[in-house]
């Protein structure tokens, strides 16, 4: 059974810090970490989270390992997503994956950010049909056209 994600005083700590870096253009996690800036759904301000974007099949995708959190229901309601690190800033227009297109780009997630693998029922050596099966917990987003 995956484990749930839950935002406790010790997430929002880690969230922080690792948001400082990156505002700074100090790589996390292996150089994936980028800051994503949605606009709130409800309240029309900028909300900004730490996200990583991996490359999978020539294409840039925004995962949701934690499932249906707060930046996952912004970009639902606005689909342009702002990823910055440091300096280095980026628009893009996203698109939701279906499930198996989201299949292989979990599967590829899960090997390239391993500390999210507890929130996966699928293991990582399983096949993509499995982490497709899992595809309505994480949301998938391709990141479609760059709007420089």
């Amino acid at each position: 059974m995956a484990r749930k994600y839950r935002l406790g005083v010790a997430r929002k700590a880690v969230n922080a810090l690792v948001k400082a870096l990156l505002a700074r253009g100090i790589p996390a996690a292996g150089g994936t970490g980028f800051l994503l800036t949605t606009r709130g759904r409800r309240s029309g301000t900028d909300r900004t989270t730490p996200v990583n974007v991996v490359e999978d099949g020539g294409d840039r995708w925004l995962v949701s390992p934690y499932g249906q959190v707060g930046w996952v229901h912004n970009l639902r309601a606005d689909a342009t997503a702002r990823l910055w690190r440091g300096r280095r800033r980026e628009t893009w227009e996203v698109e939701e994956a279906d499930a198996a297109t989201a299949g292989p780009v979990l599967r590829a997630y899960v090997r390239k950010v391993p500390v999210t693998a507890p929130f996966f029922d699928a293991k990582p050596g399983d096949p993509a049909e499995v982490f497709a099966a899992e595809a309505d917990r994480h949301p998938v987003f391709r990141l479609a056209r760059s709007r420089a």
